[in-house]
């Protein structure tokens, strides 16, 4: 609920830019969710409009990002985690309106890097991080949302983990704001790859039902710093 989080003070009267696009890097997202289909980036038009025609039928209509986990151009949600994450972002709290995500005019572009078990790979996480960069001027992806993390996949080892973080601060150098999840160790000093990174932007937990009205403090279950 944006009201615990003070949306509208953060907002400041706007409500997100519709022409910014957020890149979801999670487990895709569910693009006929009520809740987001609204908020759906589409590359419509006849090519070379953007440059990108996924199924060469001359048009490219039905584009909403890519699946790392399939290597495929359909970057479904067949977990839910990224949906979830992209409701809290872009929602547009359909069909009541109670709702809504943070900010509800931006659009939404899926980049699926971990499998239906949430699970995934140094490779595949690399790589959607690299393919938000690259595309980051065919769909004005601006910002780009990150809720996983490491040491987890038990292949990652820690030069890997430095690469992923070295690409963190590479798409912050590039432009795209990258938000990630600091994560649920419930401790310090336990914020692991790519929320270690130098220069990207790392969100703990905050608990609503604790404090005084208007206070969020952090919950219970999030990782805190130091890296």
């Amino acid at each position: 609920d944006q009201r615990d989080l003070d949306g509208p003070e953060a907002w400041g009267g706007g409500t997100g830019n519709e022409e910014i696009v957020v890149g979801i890097i999670d487990t895709g997202i569910d693009y006929n969710h009520e809740d987001l289909q609204g908020n759906i980036w589409t590359n419509s038009g006849e090519v070379p409009n953007n440059g990108i025609d996924d199924d060469d039928n001359g048009y490219v209509d039905d584009y909403y990002g890519y699946d790392f986990a399939n290597y495929d151009s359909d970057p479904w949600d067949d977990n839910g985690h990224g949906t979830h994450c992209a409701g809290i972002t872009a929602g547009t709290g359909a069909p009541d309106f109670a709702y809504v995500g943070v900010a509800h005019q931006a659009q939404l572009v899926g980049v699926k890097v971990l499998d239906e078990g949430g699970s995934g790979s140094f490779a595949t996480v690399m790589a959607g991080m690299e393919w938000t960069v690259d595309h980051r001027h065919d769909f004005n992806i601006r910002a780009a949302s990150m809720s996983l993390g490491g040491p987890g996949a038990i292949e990652w080892t820690s030069s890997e983990e430095e690469s992923v973080n070295r690409m963190g601060n590479e798409m912050m150098r590039e432009g795209v704001a990258l938000f990630i999840a600091a994560g649920n160790s419930a401790v310090t000093a336990q914020i692991g790859t790519p929320g270690s990174a130098e220069d990207v932007i790392t969100v703990g937990a905050l608990d609503k039902n604790e404090g005084d009205p208007g206070e969020n403090p952090i919950a219970v279950y999030s990782s805190q710093g130091p890296t």
